[in-house]
This record gives structure tokens, C-alpha cells and sequence, in this order.
């Protein structure tokens, strides 16, 4: 997961982190329309039960909640609509592949903005079980605890 320093994060997906196991980080640009990108420079996005399909070699995101620009008037956008995203074709070729053999899915994790371009990040997620996830609250939780008894003692 590459971080450049002149990027402006929007929104993350936490419960992305939770819900799956995530590998094969990829970039990939997004097509907006007239107010979605001032949405997004002011910083309203929301990533929550978003995901991506692949369709007739295309990738679109949908369920991504960009709430109206208030100060567009009445020509604003849908919040909720399905956004196409941009890569090469042998890029979703390969996600393609991966998604149909080895039942993984397409999260989105990461809306930044980089060099004037709005560009999501995406994940292969493969489905926690129920087991998984009380090891990871489990783990969590005693690193919280572990962090507090440092503090407390020093």
C-alpha cells in the first residue's frame, strides 16, 4: 500500500480491513461529474458498503455515498450512483481472473486526490469468517491494554 506525501486523503474504508482479508493493492482513476469533485475536495465522501463489479471488461464502484454540493443549486449529482473507474484493460483482465477462480472480491479502501486527479484504491478481499473476527477484536483489544499498563507504569 504506497502513501505519497503529496496526496490528500478523503476517505477510507475501515470496516474493509475488518470484514476481509486484503491483498493485491491497485490504483485506479475514477469519472466524476461536475459536483462530485467539489464534493470531494471539501471532503464529503463515504466508503461504507461500497464495492466494486466487473462488467463487459469494465469496473464500476457502486453504493459510494458523495453527498450533494450544497452550493451547486439544483444541478447537482446523485449521491449514490454507479461510478465507473479507469485502468488499463490487461489490469482488469487480471482482477478479473482473480475475482471468478479464487472467490475474492473488489473492496474499495482508499479516495485520495493526487496531482489534481481523484483516484481510489482498491483491494482483493477474501470473506472473514465469524472466527476470524473475535481473534482480531481479541488482538486489538490486548494491544489497548498492553499500550495503557506502559503509559500507567512510566
Amino acid at each position: 500500500m504506497k502513501e505519497f506525501k503529496d496526496e490528500i486523503l478523503i476517505a477510507t474504508n475501515r470496516k474493509a480491513k475488518f470484514n476481509y482479508f486484503l491483498s493485491d493493492f491497485q490504483e485506479a482513476g475514477i469519472e466524476l461529474v461536475g459536483s462530485e469533485i467539489k464534493a470531494l475536495r471539501a471532503g464529503h465522501c463515504s466508503l461504507d458498503d461500497s464495492y466494486i463489479i466487473i462488467n463487459k471488461g469494465e469496473l464500476y464502484l457502486l453504493n459510494m455515498n458523495i453527498p450533494i454540493y450544497q452550493a451547486n443549486g439544483i444541478f447537482s449529482h446523485e449521491p449514490t450512483r454507479t461510478r465507473k473507474l479507469l485502468m488499463h484493460k490487461k489490469e482488469i483482465y487480471d482482477l478479473e481472473n482473480a475475482v471468478s477462480r479464487d472467490g475474492y472480491t473488489l473492496i474499495p479502501t482508499r479516495v485520495y486526490i493526487r496531482k489534481g486527479l481523484c483516484k481510489v484504491q482498491l483491494a482483493l478481499g477474501k470473506g472473514k469468517k465469524n472466527y476470524d473476527k473475535r481473534e482480531a477484536i481479541k488482538k486489538r483489544d490486548d494491544e489497548r491494554r498492553i499500550a495503557k499498563a506502559i503509559k500507567e507504569r512510566y
